[in-house]
């Protein structure tokens, strides 16, 4: 079969297409026929071979990288009922480095497969079993309402996409980040009909975007956003966190950047996390992902409440589609910030 494969460390073109033998499905297992294949962010990283202090340990080499799948069943083994053969499905490997994902066949334990309705594209589905599942998460801990002004960094990107439309459908008004014409159109377009009144979207390339993100946020909220979404981190995520209320919300979840919010550094009293980094300014500050995230609950029911946001029209899912012979090109665009949605190899 066709498969992406990683021989050593290094950069995008590291990644290679290789004829590699069938996987069998084994006890309690199924194999798939591969329609899409999930790129995370984290995939880079691996690939780098910088996971050092990540979630992950680096792979063993030469490995197929890449966690979530999409498509359609194509046998089964010992002990799985026959009547999974045929049906579309997704899944998510797992926590391992080297899941498997970018090949055109890939075995997953049954219990891990999820329905996927006829009129859900492989490509959406597999944006909800990755990407999905984590703006669930974000969201039940944002706890957004509409009373919330919400800033969103990244809002052209897989998760920023769903977020800006999950905190309009709440009721709020939302200021959104993003990158260039083509982003910012992008977000626009996510506000569809009604909810246009309530999204400002912000060019954060633009010599000035602090000084009108803040005139956007005070003119709903005069002492700053109820609500920042932020896995961006670094200078930009930092000053985003200015623009926020001093009682509001910073929900963190990451930083793509390459460093953290520092508006995220922490002193935890009693449970509570506030903010020590700003004097007398005490904000309630939550971690989505990393070591001071709180725990998840379970994974497989976010998927499934992600991929039902999918499959009943209340999120709009926004991709960027690659061949998966071109995962080298996906990598770089993604690192490049040149993406737009969640990145599938197809």
């Amino acid at each position: 079969m066709d498969a992406i494969r990683l021989h050593a460390f290094g950069p995008p073109e590291n990644l290679v297409l290789d004829q590699v033998p069938d996987p069998v499905p084994g006890p309690g297992q199924v194999l798939v026929a591969v329609r899409a294949h999930g790129v995370h962010l984290l995939d880079t990283t691996l690939r780098r071979g910088e996971a050092a202090g990540g979630p992950l340990p680096l792979p063993a080499l030469p490995t197929i990288p890449g966690r979530e799948v999409a498509g359609v069943v194509d046998a089964v083994g010992p002990g799985v009922d026959a009547a999974w053969r045929g049906r579309r499905v997704a899944a998510h490997l797992g926590a391992a480095p080297d899941g498997g994902g970018y090949a055109r066949l890939a075995v997953v334990p049954v219990e891990a497969l999820h329905r996927v309705p006829d009129h859900v594209t492989a490509p959406d589905a597999i944006a909800m079993i990755g990407t999905g599942r984590t703006a669930v998460g974000i969201l039940d801990l944002a706890e957004l309402d509409a009373t919330d002004t919400v800033l969103v960094t990244a809002a052209a990107g897989g998760l920023g996409t769903l977020l800006v439309q999950s905190a309009l459908a709440a009721g709020g008004r939302v200021v959104a980040l993003a990158g260039g014409p083509e982003k910012v159109a992008l977000v626009r377009s996510l506000a569809r009909g009604a909810h246009a009144d309530r999204l400002v979207v912000v060019d954060y390339r633009t010599d000035g975007w602090l000084d009108e993100a803040r005139a956007a946020v005070r003119q709903h909220a005069p002492d700053g956003a109820t609500v920042l979404l932020d896995g961006v981190g670094g200078d930009a995520g930092t000053d985003a966190a200015a623009l926020v209320a001093p009682d509001g919300r910073l929900v963190l979840f990451g930083w793509s950047s390459g460093a953290p919010n520092r508006a995220g550094d922490v002193d935890h009293d009693a449970g509570n996390v506030t903010n020590s980094g700003t004097g007398a300014v005490t904000r309630d500050v939550r971690w989505a992902v990393g070591p001071r995230a709180r725990p998840w609950g379970d994974l497989f029911d976010l998927q499934e409440r992600a991929l039902a946001l999918a499959a009943d029209g209340t999120w709009h899912v926004v991709t960027h589609q690659v061949p998966l012979a071109e995962a080298a090109r996906a990598h770089r665009e993604l690192e490049a910030r040149a993406t737009t949605g969640k990145v599938v190899l197809v």
